[in-house]
This record gives C-alpha cells, sequence and structure tokens, in this order.
C-alpha cells in the first residue's frame, strides 16, 4: 500500500534537551487532536466514502499523518534522550519515566493516555468530512499553542512545518466536501434525504 522511505518527512535536529517542552509537545502525538488520532480518523474513514477520489485523499492525507506522527515522536526523543535523574526529577518529568522511562507513550499534555474516542467514523461522508475539518483546525490550533510557549528554533522549525500541513489538509478536506456535494442531488444536502424523508410508508406510527 506505501512505499516507505527511511527519512522523516521533514528534519528533526534538536541538541539541547528539554523535558518541560517534552511535555508539551507530546500532546500531538497521542492528545484529542495530535497525529495519532488524525491518522486513524482518516484511515478508518476511507473504507465507507463512497467516492473514489475523496478515498484517495484520505488514504493520501491519513498516510502524511503518520509521517507527523513520527515527526513529533522525533522531536519528543530528541529532547528527552540520555536525560540524566537530576535531570528528569529537576524538571518534572518524573511522573512521565516512572511509567514509561524515556519511551514514547501516546499521551495528552495534560497526562491523559490517547483513546480512540478522540475521533469519530461515522460512515456519512457530510459527517466525517466535517469532522475532519474541524480536527484540522483543533489541530492547527494546537500547535498555535505550541509555538507560543515555545522558544527553542530548533523545535519551532519542525512544529511551523507541520502546522502549515494542517493549513493544507484542512484545504483539501474542503475540496473533499465540494467533490461529495457535487454527487448529491441538491434536496437531500442537510435538510432532506429521500431515503428516509419521503412520503412513503415507513412503518412508523
Amino acid at each position: 500500500m506505501w512505499d516507505y522511505e527511511k527519512r522523516l518527512q521533514y528534519p528533526v535536529k534538536i541538541t539541547q534537551t528539554n523535558p518541560k517542552l517534552a511535555q508539551i509537545i507530546i500532546s500531538q502525538f497521542g492528545g484529542p487532536d495530535g497525529e495519532l488520532a488524525a491518522s486513524m480518523r482518516y484511515l478508518s474513514q476511507r473504507y465507507t466514502m463512497p467516492y473514489s477520489e475523496v478515498t484517495g485523499i484520505l488514504t493520501d492525507i491519513g498516510t502524511e499523518e503518520l509521517a507527523h506522527m513520527e515527526m513529533v515522536c522525533a522531536i519528543v526523543h530528541q529532547l528527552t534522550r540520555n536525560l540524566t535523574p537530576e535531570e528528569i526529577e529537576k524538571s518534572g518529568f518524573g511522573t512521565y519515566y516512572v511509567d514509561h522511562t524515556l519511551a514514547l507513550w501516546p499521551q495528552a499534555a495534560s497526562g491523559a493516555p490517547w483513546t480512540a474516542t478522540y475521533f469519530q467514523s461515522k460512515g456519512d461522508p457530510i459527517t466525517d468530512l466535517h469532522e475532519d475539518m474541524a480536527a484540522e483546525q483543533k489541530a492547527r490550533t494546537t500547535y498555535d499553542n505550541i509555538l507560543r510557549l515555545v522558544k527553542d528554533p530548533e523545535v519551532c522549525d519542525p512544529i511551523r512545518f507541520l502546522r502549515e500541513r494542517e493549513i493544507v489538509h484542512y484545504q483539501r478536506f474542503g475540496e473533499s466536501l465540494r467533490i461529495v456535494q457535487d454527487h448529491l442531488d441538491s434536496r437531500n444536502f442537510y435538510a432532506i434525504n429521500p431515503e428516509f424523508d419521503t412520503n412513503q410508508d415507513c412503518g412508523c406510527k
């Protein structure tokens, strides 16, 4: 299904560890609007998308989100590698360290573990695409918040790249929504769906 190149989509080269920053950025791995949820959302929704062009877009973006998850994990790893026990304790990274050492584990900045409830896969193309557009904007806002808090240029550089991709994904899902609308009868968009809202007896009393 994929051709995998053993390199990051965008380089991550962080020379100074900073576990405090890692605790913030890890939210884009396993937080409610992170890359893990995004990849699972789109790669799940594509199976019930009735239009092949939009299925392709979901596959493309879902695959790219896996690459973004890889970048976020590289950032967190480089911010925490080779920490001493003293550095861990001083930075407040100890609670994470006790459970996971310095391994990557999906959680939000708040410490809440990743859950599949972070994303929706409804099977209705309009519903799913609105979910996707909202997800991209929430991820963009999260990256905005990270950039407000992070001043290290080595960290900000890949974060800015990730933020820009959220904007591109939002635009592509907007295009996908227009494709879906073009395939639908104008009468059944939002208000009326002939499958349910006809004068035929549906057995409801």
